[in-house]
């Protein structure tokens, strides 16, 4: 049972709307890895991590994956609510993840360095750009592309959204990247 609330979790929490099997990941996301791993053999004997899209829609996971390649995008948010919900653990640093595009061509491997959970009225200016991968306007970006789908998520979950809810942040680095 708790196997399925995770997995329920991390589908709300990622915006996607499906999960992956074995046979659905792309052939570079194995590809990608392996050549990590072949230049860092200290990682050889890890487990592949996860691999996915930031957000629910080609134009926007592209969008994104693009900005994580070109190190504008370095922090992503989730709520802490479903965290807690789930009774899950939150994000480790170190943690990997394999980014990929909307048709899940392997572009980068991130690794998390910092985790912390900060109010959402909290968020910085500075948090916030490198969350949303631009320095205009990034707070009132943020701050309007997250309530509804944090709002929405409590909602559906029994949950009341507030402007002190807990926002867990997440700081990563592209580790691996390869042109394509």
């Amino acid at each position: 049972m708790k196997r399925i609330i995770i997995i329920i979790f991390l589908i709300l929490i990622s915006c996607k709307s499906g999960i992956k099997t074995e046979s659905d990941i792309d052939k570079s996301v194995y590809q990608m890895w392996n050549d990590f791993t072949e230049s860092n053999p200290e990682f050889k004997t890890d487990e592949q991590p996860d691999s996915d899209y930031f957000h629910n829609n080609e134009t926007d996971a592209n969008r994104l994956a693009e900005l994580i390649v070109n190190g504008k995008k370095q922090a992503s948010s989730n709520l802490y609510y479903l965290y807690e919900k789930a009774n899950v653990d939150l994000p480790k640093i170190g943690a990997k993840s394999i980014v990929t595009d909307f048709d899940g061509k392997a572009r980068a491997i991130i690794e998390i360095k910092k985790v912390d959970t900060i109010p959402f009225n909290k968020i910085s200016k500075d948090y916030a750009e490198l969350d949303m991968g631009t320095d205009i306007e990034p707070l009132k970006k943020w701050r309007k592309a997250h309530w509804d789908f944090f709002a929405s998520a409590m909602e559906e979950n029994g949950g009341n959204p507030k402007e002190d809810m807990l926002i867990v942040c997440e700081w990563f680095e592209v580790i691996w990247m390869e042109e394509y």
